[in-house]
């Protein structure tokens, strides 16, 4: 979400200086600036598989499978702004050596998806994710998980579709809500307003937050944390900043929450 502070100066030195077209411009490009979509195609490695989805708005995405070992849980991974889901491979690797599966979909107008990212775009990937996978494996078994921005694309889902557990990832309560936006927040078009949904959320909650995040505040992930109905678990991460939590030990918390019993091998660097 480091674009969004671009976004910010850009939007309050319009306001402040009285620009009128320069406060239209700011609006009517602010997506650009919040999603940074690189639409290269990316072939994952090993064992996972590529696969294809269609949305309901008729778009393409391109999106990775690793299929779960029997009886294992298999995720719906909703990643952050930055990126695609090459850069995941330390996630990819602790989860494979678990034997939980997982589909990670590359949003529109990422990794070689069609169309370009809107905050009901991603809603309409994510509600096609989930159907790729319910066609598949029962709900009892599906974990959703958001990551950064996709925290308010899967607290949203998970109030619309059954699943096992909802796992969030640095979150935050709404875009508006996060410092740099709060005083602009009337100019925003997407919200991912989370606060607005979690109540809807009947499943176990595990919400993960780095005290150390610069990008997500920590305060944020507790509030939206309090908005949530039981069961739900909050884990703080000594440290942790927004982009460190895989490494900085969350499986460890994420296993024992879905009652994963970790191998017994050495640890993934």
């Amino acid at each position: 979400m480091t674009a969004t502070r671009r976004l910010i100066l850009r939007a309050a030195l319009c306001l402040g200086a009285g620009a009128s077209g320069l406060t239209e411009a700011a609006y009517a490009f602010q997506r650009d600036l919040l999603y940074d979509a690189n639409p290269a195609p990316e072939a994952p490695s090993g064992a996972i598989q590529a696969v294809r989805l269609t949305t309901r708005d008729r778009q393409q995405l391109t999106a990775w499978y690793l299929p779960p070992r029997a009886g294992q849980p298999v995720f719906l991974y909703l990643n952050g702004r930055i990126g695609g889901l090459a850069i995941q491979r330390g996630r990819w690797r602790r989860m494979a050596r678990e034997g939980v599966g997982f589909l990670a979909i590359n949003y529109r107008g990422y990794g070689g998806s069609t169309g370009r990212p809107t905050e009901w775009g991603l809603h309409l990937d994510a509600r096609a994710g989930y159907a790729w996978l319910a066609r598949r494996y029962p709900a009892r078994r599906i974990v959703i998980h958001g990551y950064s921005l996709g925290s308010g694309v899967a607290v949203r889902l998970a109030a619309k579709r059954p699943a096992r557990a909802l796992i969030l990832e640095a979150p935050f309560t709404a875009l508006a809500d996060v410092p740099p936006l709060a005083p602009v927040g009337w100019l925003l078009k997407d919200h991912y307003a989370s606060r607005d949904w979690i109540g809807r959320v009947r499943m176990p909650l595990l919400v993960a937050h780095g005290d150390k995040d610069a990008i997500t505040p920590f305060e944020g992930g507790r509030r939206l944390f309090a908005l949530a109905n039981e069961p739900k678990t909050f884990v703080r991460i000594p440290g942790g900043d927004h982009n460190t939590l895989v490494r900085d030990g969350l499986y460890d918390h994420v296993w024992p929450f879905l009652g994963v019993k970790p191998l017994k091998t050495s640890a993934i660097p």
